[in-house]
């Protein structure tokens, strides 16, 4: 096949290349800006470096083969390296412990597992509610930082045996969250490759070592008062890590990669999950007929059940409420994209050519925007995931939570506790927005509703 260029933004500057129109502050939603520009395949060159973006589905299609493309480990999951190494979100394909570390823990997101961790993702949900009908019904709370400790007592308690007490502080973040956020946002800001940065980056570079420092010591802390734990009652996973083996190999993890797999879940698995929580209640707030047909399929379940008794297997039952879930990780997918890289040498689409290792970042951002979602792409409703338009719709063009083997392994684990925890407040609470606010998203690797504040308040009864 005859090959063609792929195209750039205009304005290419020499040796420089295409450093003009970047956004440090938001490049996720500039390079969605630019997709609208120039189409489902671009290319920027920062002297010399080539960053390629991809969002069109038939694009996007090809570049999820398996047989052609693989995970690729792009800048920022580079840069987050220094915090998790080799655990399972950064590990290089050609690394053993990936594998050794996902036979080991896959058996941690069966449905017995999940099964197994509903009861503590229930009682820490009823903590978060507690502290809001004590402290926050008469003010405005700051969404993302709550969801930020909800989802952060889930996966420590659920995960680990372990509580970060997030419920008896009224401070707006944890330690642990502050420094992860900013060793987020650092190795974002240095995966952006412009010149001469290192001159300027002391300040910056001593910051990320301390947190870094702070982070690896609170997991050290973890793993240290489990082992010290008499208690062999444990089944979570951070017990499948201490104590099982690869079936493969027979190998079990060593104990740097233990604390880069305890570090993974904790960074990448938390953050995430508060922030499709934070945006869904930003929606519902937005949305209020959304929302009592959210508590109408709640209220069906329980009725006249003021704190109900949530069982694992009514949490499938809310499919209201799950496709509230799976519309905001449409519109605002809190892990913007994802990186592949070619096999061999290929190309895509009419001649768009990928040496081997070459790689491209899909802007899932972009993706779920795709003319295939329908002209109304920017409102949220979330029927677009009733089954008969699921089933319409080819199944690669919605990837919240990346691609092929390598896709996220807790997804499950994510997507019980946001339905679970949605349907709580959902039930328990009416959501007023603060007046004036209008939605603007944070980027620290992953997306965030910044400066949302809500209030929330018991509804009154009919």
């Amino acid at each position: 096949m005859e090959t063609r260029p792929i195209p750039h933004p205009p304005r290419r500057v020499p040796v420089l290349g295409d450093i003009l129109g970047m956004d440090r502050s938001a490049p996720s939603q500039r390079t969605l800006w630019q997709h609208r520009q120039l189409g489902p395949i671009y290319q920027r060159v920062i002297v010399g470096t080539k960053l390629t973006f991809v969002t069109g589905s038939e694009l996007v299609e090809e570049i999820n083969d398996e047989k052609r493309f693989r995970k690729h480990v792009g800048r920022p999951l580079a840069n987050l390296r220094t915090i998790v190494d080799d655990g399972l979100f950064t590990a290089f394909h050609n690394e053993p412990n990936w594998s050794k570390a996902h036979n080991i823990l896959m058996p941690g997101f069966t449905r017995d597992a999940m099964r197994g961790y509903h009861r503590t993702m229930l009682e820490t949900t009823r903590e978060l509610i507690v502290r809001w009908d004590e402290h926050a019904t008469a003010e405005f709370v700051d969404v993302p930082a709550e969801m930020s400790k909800l989802t952060l007592e889930m996966i420590g308690r659920a995960g680990f045996g372990y509580s970060f007490d997030s419920f008896r502080s009224d401070a707006a973040e944890d330690p642990f969250v502050a420094a992860m956020l900013r060793a987020l946002r650092h190795a974002e800001q240095a995966a952006i490759p412009i010149p001469f940065r290192g001159l300027f980056a002391g300040k910056a570079e001593r910051q990320n070592e301390a947190d870094i420092a702070y982070i690896t010591g609170v997991v050290d802390r973890v793993i240290a008062e489990r082992r010290a734990d008499p208690d062999d009652t444990h089944h979570d996973l951070l017990e499948l890590m201490l104590h099982s083996s690869d079936p493969d190999s027979g190998e079990c993890l060593d104990e740097v990669n233990i604390r880069n797999q305890v570090l993974t879940f904790l960074v990448a698995g938390h953050e995430t999950s508060a922030n499709a929580l934070a945006f869904a209640l930003y929606f519902l707030a937005r949305n209020p007929e959304i929302a009592a047909k959210a508590r109408a399929e709640v209220e069906s379940l329980w009725p006249g059940q003021d704190e109900p008794d949530v069982t694992f297997e009514q949490v499938a039952k809310l499919r209201y409420v799950r496709r509230v879930v799976d519309e905001t990780l449409r519109l605002w997918p809190t892990a913007p994209g994802y990186f592949r890289e070619a096999v061999a040498d290929t190309t895509i689409g009419d001649g768009y050519e990928f040496k081997e290792d070459d790689w491209a970042f899909v802007l899932v951002l972009g993706l779920h925007r795709d003319p295939v979602w329908g002209p109304d792409v920017e409102t949220f409703d979330p029927d677009r995931f009733l089954p008969e338009h699921v089933r319409a719709r080819p199944g690669h063009v919605y990837k919240p939570f990346g691609t092929g083997l390598r896709a996220c392994i807790g997804r499950q684990f994510a997507l019980h506790e946001m339905v679970l925890a949605l349907a709580l407040l959902v039930h328990r609470y009416d959501f007023e927005p603060e007046p004036g606010y209008e939605l603007r998203v944070k980027e620290q690797l992953t997306l965030k509703p910044d400066e949302f504040r809500l209030r929330v308040k018991r509804p009154v009864s009919p």
